[in-house]
């Protein structure tokens, strides 16, 4: 199975869920399997990572290390599908649109719910995710390429290292937004208000510089269209773990598919400094 396959599949014959807890009953009962994009909008969505007790507290460390990508908003206690300082009826088993499920670090199988992998001595940790910081983007009036392309946004492996913690390690994956110079400076100062959800850009312009070859393929997410007048910006993201997943190869592991985000009843702006 490809690694890198995109996931996006517009949900045009829905109307899209205004509510955390709606978004999760769609994903729930089907009827969301694709992008949670411009899904639910001003509630906080998650990324989704799923590890054994044995490999929980390596696992904990490291983002404690790697904050940028990997800001962790909620933990499940051990062999517990549900974490309810994200969502009273939240079950994490079944109300992401599509996971990913892992082997040695081999994806194999991208199911829309995990209970027939659901274990006892698993620990689910959330991550927060950019989408929650999109939100204040759009209200300030920038427009977001892959929401107006109707795609999931393109992310990249980069050539640069997270801090190691026990057996994971690996290159930090980024998301990348374009737009004009003085919009893109907007973006900075609005992002730099969410430091729980990757906060401020990590890089801007020349893709290169961080090891990405060839910006039109993206190796999560679907490409988009970049202006002459544009300049690409990059902010760390939650698919991180899944690249450190390739590299650190456990031998279990569950996670979100990327663009497929958990959708929680908190409220973006309780992740804001004013």
């Amino acid at each position: 199975m490809d690694v890198f396959m995109s996931i996006s599949q517009p949900q045009d014959s829905l109307a899209a869920p205004q509510a955390g807890r709606e978004a999760r009953l769609a994903c729930r009962t089907g009827q969301i399997t694709g992008s949670t994009a411009n899904i639910a909008n001003g509630y906080v969505q998650g990324n989704l990572a799923i590890l054994p007790e044995k490999l929980a507290a390596s696992f904990h460390r490291f983002c404690q290390f790697n904050p940028k990508p990997c800001p962790i908003i909620g933990i499940s206690e051990v062999g517990n599908p549900r974490i309810p300082s994200l969502g009273i009826d939240l079950d994490i088993r079944t109300d992401l649109p599509r996971y990913r499920v892992w082997r040695d670090g081999k994806l194999i199988e991208e199911p829309t719910d995990i209970m027939a992998h659901w274990r006892s001595d698993l620990v689910a940790f959330v991550i927060g995710c950019s989408q929650s910081f999109e939100g204040a983007l759009m209200a300030d009036g920038l427009g977001l390429r892959h929401i107006e392309e109707d795609c999931t946004v393109p992310m990249y492996r980069t050539n640069v290292p997270c801090v190691p913690a026990g057996p994971f390690a690996g290159p930090m994956v980024v998301s990348m937004r374009p737009f004009k110079p003085a919009d893109a400076i907007r973006a900075i100062q609005i992002t730099t208000r969410f430091p729980s959800v990757h906060g401020a850009p990590v890089h801007l312009s020349n893709p290169t510089d961080i090891g990405i070859a060839d910006i039109g393929k993206p190796d999560y997410g679907d490409a988009v269209s970049i202006g002459h007048d544009e300049v690409p910006v990059f902010w760390a993201c939650g698919v991180t773990p899944q690249s450190v997943i390739l590299e650190s190869r456990p031998d279990f592991a569950i996670t979100h598919a990327p663009g497929a985000m958990l959708i929680t009843d908190r409220r973006n702006t309780e992740f804001a400094i004013q």
